[in-house]
């Protein structure tokens, strides 16, 4: 059983990411799910992404900072798109951090990956917002960082594939998606 913390899409707080933590909990996971914005989720991206200018980014930071205050250190940190990024930014504040599962989008900077640190993406391929080239120089250097790095991607889907509300979910890869994510968690 894992302490885990799932950070939201640019969308906000929507349901898929509850179900998301509700999967993780009925594996035994204790999961925390921050509301980033503060403000009911978006129906698009382009309201999502705008809702993000609006707050700002480091307000969502701080937020997420303040979701992990009473966690315990060895927390998994996971996120959805930017959420993904999220969870990757606040690595370097987290160094014992159990884990780095990342949906939808990388996230963690080389130098704040330690020894053996377990970390699994799940990616569309081709994606729109992580080009095939940003993706393999991420997992050179996260490699080289000596991550234990997984990396599935996912042909043909779009980016929030996992999201059964937006018309781009593929319940296919979604059904491939969650059994290597609570493996993840498992064995973290």
């Amino acid at each position: 059983m894992r302490h885990v913390v799932l950070f939201h899409s640019v969308y906000g707080l929507r349901p898929a990411v509850r179900a998301a933590a509700d999967r993780m909990r009925a594996a035994g996971h204790q999961v925390t799910i921050p509301d980033l914005y503060g403000v009911p989720a978006t129906d698009t991206v382009e309201e999502g992404f705008a809702l993000l200018d609006k707050i700002g980014q480091e307000v969502v930071l701080d937020r997420a900072r303040a979701a992990l205050r009473d966690l315990p250190p060895e927390t998994v940190l996971a996120g959805l798109s930017m959420g993904a990024g999220v969870a990757g930014a606040l690595l370097t504040e987290r160094p014992d951090a159990a884990g780095l599962l990342l949906l939808h989008g990388t996230g963690g900077a080389p130098h704040a990956v330690r020894p053996g640190l377990p970390v699994q993406l799940h990616l569309a391929d081709p994606d729109p917002y992580d080009s095939p080239d940003e993706v393999e120089e991420w997992q050179q250097a996260l490699t080289d960082a000596g991550a234990d790095l997984m990396v599935f991607r996912y042909p043909g889907v779009g980016h929030l594939f996992t999201d059964p509300g937006l018309a781009e979910h593929s319940p296919d890869a979604t059904a491939a998606t969650w059994p290597r994510v609570l493996a993840f968690l498992a064995a973290c």
